[in-house]
């Protein structure tokens, strides 16, 4: 199955969406392909068949190079400064993709910066390539500051004073610091990248679906709740999961194929990838 949508591709397949950005030159993120990420968040969320949406861009050198300044000029200053009650539109659409009962990957190659490293902060897991990954907050030189999710995500993935550094410096941050600091999950050879990422979104979406979206959910109220509240909450998504349909069977497979043996535990990650390879 595949969607289309103004400077994207979406192409579902085992399982896994992927979203290939082209907006050239630079994957600008204009007002169209704002409209269009965000729609896509709308119909994978709905679509059974996704478990995984992977995000690529067609272009090596930027995955999306920031949010469309010229459009920022546009914006209404008539009136005093308010403080919102409901999130704008961006940062819903940012939220989808966070929240969504699937999980969401941002392969990224190139640039990144502003507001896409925004979206990308947004995703579940964010993997660079080594030889061509910068990013960059460049807001605060032009009067601003990230206005989508930027102060808020990005301090929860790599501590306060490496935020500071990166939006108030608004300098470029390499594969490799990226990865040490957190905002990566890994940094890795281009050649190899999209393998890698390709093997993990096809393994994720080979396990039940419920324990998946479940688990999503458990990770996401570490930083949502108390330990206590979280604690409590993780129980509870265990206790649902042991009544879904595919938790007694899925058990008795790993068992059935030698389970607690020592041959078997010895090689684990391997084993559950193969349980469900079919």
């Amino acid at each position: 199955m595949n969607y289309d949508y103004p400077h994207l591709t979406v192409t579902v397949r085992d399982g896994v969406a992927t979203v290939l950005i082209d907006n050239p030159p630079i994957n600008l993120m204009t007002s169209g392909l704002f409209r269009s990420l965000a729609k896509v968040s709308v119909d994978l969320s709905k679509d059974d068949d996704v478990r995984v949406v992977v995000f690529r861009s067609a272009n090596p050198e930027f995955f999306i190079a920031h949010f469309d300044v010229a459009a920022i000029l546009e914006f209404p200053t008539d009136g005093e400064a308010v403080e919102e009650p409901e999130l704008g539109g961006f940062d819903r659409m940012c939220e989808a993709y966070r929240t969504m009962g699937k999980v969401t990957i941002a392969e990224l190659r190139g640039r990144v910066g502003g507001g896409g490293a925004e979206l990308s902060s947004a995703c579940d897991m964010r993997f660079g390539d080594l030889e061509t990954f910068q990013w960059n907050q460049m807001e605060v030189p032009l009067g601003i500051l990230p206005g989508g999710g930027g102060t808020q995500r990005i301090p929860r993935l790599i501590g306060i004073g490496r935020a500071m550094e990166v939006v108030l410096g608004a300098d470029d941050v390499d594969g490799e610091t990226a990865e040490r600091w957190g905002f990566l999950n890994r940094a890795m050879s281009g050649d190899s990248l999209s393998a890698y990422v390709d093997a993990l979104a096809t393994r994720i979406a080979s396990f039940p679906p419920a324990a998946v979206r479940e688990a999503k959910r458990a990770v996401n109220a570490s930083v949502e709740r108390s330990l206590d509240e979280g604690l409590k909450y993780e129980s509870y998504l265990f206790q649902v999961l042991l009544r879904d349909v595919d938790a007694q069977p899925s058990i008795r497979q790993y068992l059935d194929a030698g389970g607690q043996t020592r041959d078997v535990e010895l090689r684990i990650g391997s084993v559950m990838g193969e349980l469900f390879d079919s």
